[in-house]
């Protein structure tokens, strides 16, 4: 009989054995593809009180909802010369995030009227918290971290764009 049970108890454990590993799942990992800055258009970036030209970008577009939605994310970098222009069908206050980007950016809110209203500078990578406009916004502008400085950008300066 104690060879009996001996061999029945091993071969409940060869059992559950099989069946653990039989149920043990794989854990895959998904590969991110990079993601290369497409220009779409031009953007030029003017002083208001002379007119006089700051900067000018050649920008990538974010129009729809998932482009809105994913933004500069799984970049790992991008040029100074380089930017990425969000368009909204409407002005309203905006609140922006670092989930998922790599690259450290300034943030800059502009108006209806392509007007600069407000900046969130240094916006640090990975940050999931908010990054409010301090006024209603109808684009938004993310750059290099750093560059808003750098440049001498101001609120009052404005905007003009155009697609490719």
């Amino acid at each position: 009989m104690t060879r009996f049970t001996s061999l029945s108890f091993l071969l409940l454990i060869s059992f559950n054995l099989v069946v653990l590993s039989a149920c043990k799942e794989e854990k895959q990992q998904v590969k991110q593809t990079e993601v290369i800055f497409s220009k779409e258009g031009n953007l030029s970036i003017f002083n208001t009180e002379n007119d006089s030209l700051k900067v000018e970008l050649d920008i990538e577009i974010a129009d729809t909802d998932f482009d809105i939605q994913t933004g500069l994310m799984y970049r790992n970098s991008m040029k100074n010369t380089q930017a990425m222009l969000f368009v909204f069908k409407d002005e309203r206050e905006r609140f922006f995030y670092m989930k998922n980007t790599r690259i450290p950016l300034d943030i800059i809110y502009i108006n209806a009227n392509k007007a600069i209203i407000s900046f969130q500078k240094n916006a640090k990578p990975f940050d999931e918290s908010s990054l409010p406009s301090e006024a209603p916004a109808k684009y938004v502008l993310e750059i290099n971290a750093g560059l808003v400085d750098e440049w001498g950008l101001k609120v009052k300066d404005s905007i003009v764009f155009t697609k490719d």
